[in-house]
């Protein structure tokens, strides 16, 4: 099975940083315009599809849940940190999720299963919006991200197996493509290509690349007018 040769993302050289689009207006991330626009969504098409292909295994269905987390005045993204030993996406930022299983009924099942066994989020504090079409990982995860407003109360429990650390990044941030930078590396015959939105927290940088980040990106395509 093919891998990508082990590399911090953080040293892949800038190629480009996307301050010249528009960000997403303030009122379009009001959690009843959110309802509004998953209720009766645009026509659109997503930015990003599929990566390219590492792995030779046969592709699997998986799901993610894109926690929005309701505040007074804003929203958040919650995001997690993968543990470093996982055979998959080991270490990266990531939303809570992961492959479905035989018993969910869909693809928001999956979501609301895995989040609540990476990082205790009880189902009953989400309020699920929607989905976002499909976007395939190199490593051959047909990953289905499922949209939600979570409510106040709930609590985080992370399952130490999978999840070093979890944190919120503002929406607003991750809907400005002002922070959304290109990212290329030529390997094995074939140029790379990825977008990363690093956020500074009062802990660490967070470097949220790859599949999170072209999840993201897609979103912010879907809500931008």
């Amino acid at each position: 099975m093919s891998t990508l040769p082990s590399f911090d993302p953080r040293s892949v050289p800038v190629v480009g940083i996307d301050d010249h689009l528009p960000k997403v207006r303030p009122q379009a991330l009001q959690p009843q315009a959110l309802v509004q626009r998953f209720a009766n969504p645009p026509v659109w098409t997503p930015e990003l599809r599929a990566e390219g292909r590492f792995s030779e295994r046969a592709p699997l269905h998986a799901s993610v849940l894109v926690p929005l987390v309701l505040h007074d005045d804003h929203l958040t993204v919650l995001l997690t940190e993968r543990t470093t030993h996982l055979s998959s996406h080991s270490g990266q930022v990531a939303f809570p999720g992961g492959k479905a299983d035989p018993e969910d009924h869909n693809a928001t099942g999956t979501a609301l299963r895995e989040a609540e066994e990476e990082i205790g989020l009880a189902r009953h504090f989400v309020e699920v919006l929607g989905e976002l079409p499909t976007y395939t990982t190199g490593s051959a995860f047909i990953v289905t991200p499922v949209v939600a407003l979570v409510h106040p109360g709930f609590e985080i429990v992370p399952n130490p197996h999978e999840v070093a650390d979890v944190f919120e990044v503002p929406l607003a941030f991750l809907m400005d493509p002002a922070h959304h930078r290109r990212h290329a590396i030529d390997w094995a015959g074939q140029r790379r290509e990825w977008l990363s939105m690093p956020y500074m927290d009062a802990k660490t940088e967070r470097f949220i690349w790859g599949a999170t980040a072209g999840m993201l990106r897609n979103f912010y395509r879907f809500l931008l007018d």
